[in-house]
């Protein structure tokens, strides 16, 4: 039938002014599968290119090398580009410093961790990309073109029906029902055709199970080996001296974690008052007025609670002003001394954030 003829007895169904032959219950179900099938294959696929190239630019730039059936150009990984940035610093700081072999040794293991991730993203464009691709750009096209002469088959039933309807002579009812005939078959041989290529979804998804499978795979040697590079980076680095300790007693305040940890706490209450005990310092030759700043400088704080002095020798707080502090040699690491203006006596570290 013509096009126009299909196009109208369409719009008819539509409004509900003709005849629509129905699909089979079985053919009607094996659709809604192939379509949620293709809508969650199209998703996966999608969020899986990003996730193995998360640049929308360098996706695009494949995407285009694919289509133009061109070799996609080997790309340095940000881990190769890290390793190499850290080598070439290692050659201006000196490969001979402590510094300098680190970064170098870092830098060789970020080279590896690289190597892996190129590794892996090869694995896995071939094994689950290309297969996922291959049905939306294969199958799936196919499939889509046999729906569609289905529905143009079913439309050229309808219209058939609906002219041996309206036929009055005995030969224009001849006519009709010989192209009635002619329609049906057509219109069963191409349901039948239909129908078996969406029986294939069935060993679409076999085949997806399995390259999911392989996807799995890559992702767990990929990890293994990161994991790997990274312990034996840490063997290799514990080999080397610990130059970057820092002695504590040296520097002008005591900041270690433990003094701070109850501190940090958005929202904690009040911690108990610290021990004070009575060398805290040695107050007998050295008084609370007496004490100045070291050399080595001073530190902003500030007081996260309220705190009342226990006696002359400390100094009162009230929360989220800022003080200055610092410690002499000999004070007990639970405190600092605090000055405000000129009044000046012993804090607790713990009621304190050090902000420099």
């Amino acid at each position: 039938c013509p096009r126009g003829v299909s196009k109208m007895a369409y719009t008819e169904e539509k409004l509900g002014q003709a005849e629509k032959t129905e699909l089979d219950a079985h053919l009607e179900n094996l659709i809604a599968r192939a379509d949620c099938t293709k809508n969650w294959t199209e998703k996966i696929f999608r969020q899986t290119e990003v996730l193995l190239q998360p640049n929308p630019s360098a996706r695009i730039e494949e995407f285009f090398y694919e289509k133009l059936d061109r070799k996609i150009p080997s790309r340095t990984t940000n881990a190769e580009l890290l390793g190499q940035h850290m080598q070439d610093a290692a050659k201006e700081f000196g490969p001979g410093t402590p510094y300098g072999s680190t970064l170098i040794t870092v830098g060789e293991f970020q080279r590896r961790l690289g190597g892996a991730e190129r590794e892996f993203l090869q694995m896995s464009a071939i094994n689950f990309l290309t297969p996922l691709r291959n049905f939306l750009e294969g199958d799936w096209k196919t499939i889509s073109k046999e729906r569609r002469l289905l529905e143009n088959r079913r439309l050229d039933l309808d219209i058939c029906k609906a002219r041996l309807k309206k036929a009055k002579l005995a030969e224009a009812k001849s006519a009709a029902e010989h192209e009635l005939r002619v329609a049906q078959t057509e219109f069963d041989r191409q349901a039948e055709v239909t129908r078996l290529l969406l029986e294939g979804i069935s060993s679409t998804h076999v085949n997806h199970l399995r390259c999911l499978h392989e996807f799995v795979e890559a992702q767990a040697a990929y990890y293994a080996q990161c994991h790997k590079h990274m312990q034996d980076l840490q063997k290799e680095l514990s080999r080397f001296p610990n130059s970057f300790a820092v002695n504590a007693s040296t520097s002008g305040v005591s900041a270690g974690p433990s003094h701070l940890s109850s501190a940090t706490l958005p929202g904690a209450s009040p911690p108990s008052h610290p021990s004070n005990p009575s060398n805290a310092l040695e107050s007998s030759t050295l008084k609370i007025e007496e004490v100045k700043p070291p050399a080595t400088g001073t530190r902003k704080a500030k007081v996260l609670y309220d705190y009342d002095a226990a006696d002359t020798s400390e100094l009162s707080l009230l929360a989220d002003e800022l003080i200055t502090v610092y410690t002499v040699p000999g004070m007990d690491p639970d405190w600092l001394i605090g000055e405000r203006g000129n009044q000046k006596g012993k804090v607790p570290v713990t009621y304190l954030e050090l902000l420099s």
